[in-house]
């Protein structure tokens, strides 16, 4: 069976050889030795200032909206997965749609403006599959407004935007460490800023508020990660040089064999080094995708409809139309792609959707 993604192993001595220092340790969780050293690491490797790690992707989102979304209109993208529409509500505030670029994926900022009222307090773009946003406009148009951004950058790890990380921008960043992304800690996340007092805000937020063991700074909730958790990462960074060189070499092959003149691939931004995550094709309309996704699942082969279906369409949202999102969305197939696929079923892939397509 080949399915969309194939969460990456480390060696299990190398987990073996941290395990047994946490029973030494008798320290499971509240911030021990390796979630210290994990956070050490995760800001050498992708040189960050500060970062916090969490107990999964999502928390970090709620956590951003509760600081920064004031019961507000939050303005975001249709085209994402389903944990940034429910984050906004989750925190009772209001998602307003816009529509998305149709070669980018992400939302598109020269829509954002006319969906500004007096109640928008923040702007919560995904850098959709790790390609980023129009970031510059993104700013202007916060600054002009004086909005917050939180970027939902859950597919994000390693990915730089003008020589630097794509965490560093915006209000405040967030990344999933699920077990599926690049960088995985099995299950977790993590929240970034370059606001120091924001950042002292965020830290007590994701541990009940506690100002010590007594006293509290203000409302919080439990989003501490796990010292099992913790070293799981520790194992995968070791590792994740190689992850994204093999995710290449996978990349590469489906640009090269596929027939692009009968699909679409996302477009990559300028000045973007882009880390793999997904590979995202655009077929000619819904029927021709489920003849696609049919042909490879008889063949044992599981890709999946990702984003779909289109967040403003969701029943407890009743969004206006986004018809790039909503035609995307019933279009869009991501292709198997993980380090270690074999070459074999890279070619079968490849043969099926050319043979379908044609």
């Amino acid at each position: 069976m080949v399915n969309v993604t194939k969460t990456f192993l480390p060696p299990l001595e190398e987990y073996q050889n941290l395990l047994k220092k946490i029973w030494e340790n008798e320290w499971l969780t509240n911030r021990g030795q390796f979630t210290l050293e994990l956070e050490e690491k995760l800001k050498i490797y992708l040189g960050l200032d500060n970062i916090l790690i969490t107990n999964n992707g999502t928390i970090p989102l709620q956590i951003a909206l509760k600081l920064l979304g004031n019961n507000g209109e939050i303005i975001t993208t249709p085209f994402s997965y389903v944990a940034t529409t429910s984050s906004i509500i989750w925190e009772n505030c209001k998602p307003i749609f816009v529509d998305i670029n149709e070669d980018f994926l992400t939302i598109d900022e020269t829509k954002i403006e006319n969906a500004i009222t007096p109640n928008t307090t923040a702007i919560l773009a995904t850098h959709v599959f790790g390609n980023p946003c129009h970031i510059e406009e993104i700013e202007k148009i916060a600054k002009k407004h004086k909005l917050y951004i939180i970027y939902d950058a859950a597919h994000c790890f390693g990915v730089k935007y003008k020589n630097q990380s794509i965490f560093k921008y915006g209000t405040i960043s967030t990344c999933s460490f699920h077990a599926t992304k690049i960088f995985h800690t099995g299950e977790g996340g993590a929240i970034i800023s370059n606001d120091k007092e924001l950042t002292k805000k965020i830290y007590y937020s994701h541990n009940f508020g506690h100002d010590g063991p007594l006293n509290f700074h203000g409302l919080g909730i439990n989003a501490k990660i796990s010292e099992l958790q913790s070293a799981m990462g520790i194992t995968v960074l070791n590792h994740i040089d190689t992850i994204l060189k093999k995710r290449k070499e996978v990349v590469d092959y489906y640009n090269t064999n596929l027939n692009l003149n009968k699909l679409k691939i996302i477009k990559i931004r300028e000045n973007t080094e882009w880390n793999y995550s997904y590979y995202p094709i655009i077929l000619s309309s819904e029927n021709k995708l489920l003849e696609v996704q049919k042909e490879l699942n008889i063949h044992n082969i599981f890709p999946r409809r990702y984003f779909y279906p289109s967040l403003n369409t969701i029943k407890y949202v009743n969004g206006e139309k986004m018809p790039i999102s909503e035609s995307i969305s019933s279009r869009v197939l991501c292709l198997p792609l993980y380090a270690g696929i074999d070459s074999s079923d890279l070619k079968k892939i490849v043969s099926i959707v050319n043979k379908t397509i044609c």
